[in-house]
């Protein structure tokens, strides 16, 4: 049976696994998103995650094509208690304007939960930080939302350990809803943006992390191994990585998933979903080959010298 893990202290849980709603509408098309949707919850599968602003970046695209996949494949699958839907507001630009004004949340919960077709949201993320709103506005406005039972969690992302501290302690000071949730960038090969501050401070007051390009761009799945590889879409995120340590990284995956019969992909989400704070990574992919081979993630267990060989890879030599 798949391991379940609580999202902070919301009643919220999530297999070590989120998978990613980035690509659908994108380089996935409906009847593709479907078939990767059905083939997440088949293998095991609960939480799907989205935001307002995907795939605001893609000619012709608006936003919320993503949030209006998943309402699409919700509406005929017939079911929705089964899944847990998250999805982030701040980025998507209404009427000319982003961020999180309490205007702009109640706006963009409205559009959310129309794309979505369902009349609430699971866990509703704050997509980015917004220093020019004070966050006992912020706080007021989701506290609204869960009051009203459009939002029955909420949390941030991209947000730094002092700013997540001080949104938090805001929350609890006014006893209003508070972030359950955080999702920042992390993997093997990004671990700056969670590791330290920001991990002691979501393990210290049961915050769950659920980072964002688990697979760093596709680096850690071994396709990119060479700079010819990296040619197209993707071709400029992960050429930092091969010029850098990423091979030295690749080479301690292939080691690990030598051992365990796996695959890099399955490793490294594994390493990510044994950290401290994690409550699950996320992965996105675009194919059922593609998603059945990340639900494998679920069934791997890292023995402590996988999870330290794997550490000293992807550690950076320190400048002298």
């Amino acid at each position: 049976m798949t391991e379940l893990r609580r999202i902070g202290r919301s009643d919220l849980t999530t297999p070590p696994l989120i998978l990613g709603g980035n690509v659908f509408g994108w380089t996935a098309d409906q009847d593709t998103s479907f078939a990767v949707l059905d083939a997440f919850v088949a293998g095991g599968g609960k939480v799907i995650d989205t935001a307002d602003v995907y795939s605001a970046w893609v000619d012709g695209h608006k936003g919320g094509e993503s949030e209006a996949v998943i309402g699409a494949w919700l509406k005929q699958r017939g079911r929705r208690d089964d899944v847990v839907i998250t999805t982030k507001v701040g980025m998507l630009p209404i009427d000319g304007v982003q961020g999180l004004t309490p205007a702009h949340i109640a706006k963009a919960v409205e559009g959310s939960l129309r794309r979505l077709g369902t009349d609430y949201i699971d866990l509703y993320l704050a997509h980015r930080d917004d220093e020019g709103t004070d966050q006992a506005e912020v706080a007021q406005a989701f506290d609204r939302l869960v009051k009203e039972g459009k939002v029955r969690a909420i949390g941030a992302s991209n947000f730094t350990a002092d700013r997540l501290a001080s949104a938090v302690e805001g929350q609890k000071a006014q006893g209003l809803a508070r972030y359950q949730a955080l999702q920042n960038q992390y993997n093997l090969l990004e671990r700056g943006d969670y590791e330290g501050a920001v991990q002691d401070y979501c393990v210290a007051h049961d915050i769950g992390m659920t980072p964002y390009y688990g697979l760093a761009s596709g680096y850690l799945s071994g396709k990119y191994r060479k700079a010819e590889d990296a040619k197209g879409a993707r071709g400029g995120a992960v050429g930092k990585y091969i010029e850098g340590h990423g091979p030295r990284v690749l080479d301690a995956l292939d080691a690990v998933a030598a051992a365990h019969e796996a695959s890099l992909a399955q490793v490294a989400l594994a390493w990510i979903a044994a950290q401290p704070g994690i409550a699950a990574p996320i992965a996105s992919a675009t194919s059922v080959k593609q998603v059945e081979d990340l639900l494998g993630a679920l069934r791997l267990e890292l023995t402590p010298d996988d999870l330290s060989r794997l550490d000293k890879a992807s550690t950076l030599p320190v400048a002298v």
